[in-house]
Parts: structure tokens; sequence; C-alpha cells
């Protein structure tokens, strides 16, 4: 992998991560913009004891402009987009519209290529490898900034889901806090290390491989199951067999075999529904140990992969009890739901 980093004509970070060693990358962004100006700040909720991050600048973003309109397509054909070379490989680059910024945290948007219509299950290998690389660089190097306690790369793929460019792209959050739900992780596995002595993380993920009921795809350094509390649909958490607090942590071997896995479980995603349905909307999230949090090394890196439709045609809204109480109610059973995932395997 060959990194280059450079920057935007409002001074803004663009990084380019290219499977070439001998790529170069120097095209310079010829847009006439102006500095960014954000407003973001974090409130604190002394009630919950959570954080809200107020951003009144996102309400320009860019919203669903079409397809060659987009910015996150390569520069070239005389059309200036965010990104300034005419092609790239995967590309990161600081939000002109983040949620945080500055003392307030930075947020990255990722993209996976530059090929507009494709979407990370349309990915080779190589490239959902490079994009990995890019995930564990990016995380290594945010982890440096002295007000970031927590890094979160995610993809929101599908207006369902509120995505407003249809690019295949991915984000990063740094956060200046512990999340709520991340904290909650943290209190639960203590709790389970001071009861038991042993680590919460690896008790259930033994227990699902155990049971099996809710396996979808076990590898030889990744397994894949749907959890027995499942909140949503289709839920699905990926850990790697070697405990590890963060990408960062991956050895040589998971990270050859997370494209096979991974990827697979993209595809079973959009074949769930069944033929002549739209693609499966899905949020995919990185679960990554705070840098600075009591109990970082009993935590456990995962992905956690999960849709909002719960049948064709029809979604899951977070109504009265979820978004008033925070307690979910989920219409699939999880048992039915490893099993209609194991039946769309690839041939």
């Amino acid at each position: 992998m060959k990194k280059t980093s450079t920057r935007l004509a409002d001074g803004r970070e663009i990084v380019y991560y290219d499977s070439r060693d001998d790529a170069v990358r120097d095209t310079p962004d010829r847009r006439p913009l102006g500095p960014v100006a954000t407003t973001s700040e974090i409130r604190h909720d002394p009630l919950l004891g959570d954080s809200v991050a107020i951003a009144s600048h996102r309400q320009g973003r860019t919203y669903h402009p079409p397809a060659d309109e987009c910015p996150l397509c390569p520069s070239r054909d005389g059309r200036l987009s965010e990104i300034p070379e005419p092609e790239y490989d995967v590309a990161v680059f600081e939000n002109r519209f983040p949620s945080l910024a500055g003392d307030s945290g930075r947020c990255e948007v990722v993209c996976f290529t530059s090929d507009h219509d494709a979407s990370f299950a349309d990915l080779g290998d190589e490239q959902a490898a490079l994009v990995l690389e890019a995930w564990t660089d990016r995380t290594a190097e945010l982890a440096e900034l002295p007000q970031v306690e927590q890094v979160f790369a995610f993809e929101n793929r599908g207006a369902e889901i509120g995505v407003t460019l249809a690019h295949p792209h991915g984000q990063i959050y740094a956060y200046p806090f512990v999340t709520p739900r991340s904290a909650l992780m943290l209190r639960s596995v203590a709790a389970h290390r001071e009861a038991t002595g042993r680590n919460l993380f690896d008790d259930l993920v033994a227990k699902e491989v155990e049971d099996g009921a809710r396996i979808v795809l076990d590898g030889e350094h990744w397994v894949a199951f749907v959890p027995y509390a499942a909140h949503w649909p289709y839920e699905i958490h990926l850990h790697p067999k070697r405990r590890v607090p963060d990408l960062r942590g991956l050895d040589d071997a998971a990270r050859t075999e997370f494209p096979q896995i991974y990827l697979e479980l993209l595809r079973r995603f959009d074949r769930i529904f069944g033929e002549g349905e739209p693609p499966t909307p899905y949020i995919a999230a990185w679960h990554q140990a705070p840098f600075r949090a009591a109990g970082r090394d009993d935590f456990a890196l995962h992905l956690e992969l999960f849709t909002i439709r719960r049948t064709s045609g029809k979604l899951k809204f977070l109504a009265g009890s979820e978004s008033g109480m925070s307690v979910f109610i989920n219409d699939v059973p999880p048992e039915a739901a490893a099993e209609r995932l194991r039946e769309v395997a690839s041939e």
C-alpha cells in the first residue's frame, strides 16, 4: 500500500491509499473554495449523562446530487470534485460539513472506489483489503490527536438510512469523548470480569459458536453470527477469533481473510429479501475500544452489520418504545434471521 497525503483548496487534508507503489498523487485542487466554516459544539445532557453534537452548518450540505455532479467521483472531463485526481483507489478526506471539528473532534469521508455505480459488495478482495488498511491507518493517525478519545468507522448504505450521496463511501468520526454505547459495553465487561474472572466478549462468542443456531459464517480467523438479543431485523456481529481492542491489533492472517468473509456477508444481505428487491439498506459499524478508557484491553474489536428493512417493502421504524425508552422490539427472531442468511449463501 502507498499512502499520499496532500491538501484541498480550502486546507482540508486528503489522503490517497493505492495498491500500486508507483502511484503518483500530485494533482492540485483547482476549485475556488473559501475556508471551511463550522459551528460544531458538544453539549452535555446532565439528565442522561450523554453528549450531543450541535452542527447547524450541516443544513447546507450536498443533498442527492445527480450522478454527473457527484462530489465523490474523480475530477475529470472538466468537472472538479472533492477528489482532484482523475482516478483513485481509496481516498479519505476531511468532511467539508463535519458533525465534529476542532476541539470537538474530526469527521472524515472514506471513498471505497472511484466507480460511482459500485457498492462495497462489488469490490474485489484486493480493493476490500485496501479499504481495511485505510480504516486501520486512519485509526492510528486519529489516535494521535490529543482531543480524540474514540474512533468510529462506519458505512451508511441506502436512502432509507439517510444517505445523501449515492457514491460508495463511508465515514469516520473521531469523538472527543467515549460514546454511550461503548461506555455501556465497558461497564458490562468490567462487571463480568469481576464476577467471573473471564472476558465477556470471549464468553459471548464462545456461547454462540457452541450453540450454533445463530452462526452465519465461521472462518479460520473470523466468526459472524446473529446475536441472541439482536435489536434489528437482520443483524450480524463479525468478530476476529483472536480478540484485539481495535483495528491496529489485527494480524496478517485476519487481514487476509477479512475481505472473503465481509464481502460474502454483504452479498448475502442483498439477497435476503429475494430477487427483484432493491439493494438492502444497511449500516456497517466498527466498534473499537476507546483509547484511554479503563478496561480497554478487555474490549473486543467487532463489526456490527444491520438493516432497517424487516421484510419486503417494509422498514423497521424506531417508534415509541425504541425512541422514547430505548427498548427495542424485534419482529424477526434471531434464529430465523440466521437461517435466512445461511440460505442465501453464494454458490
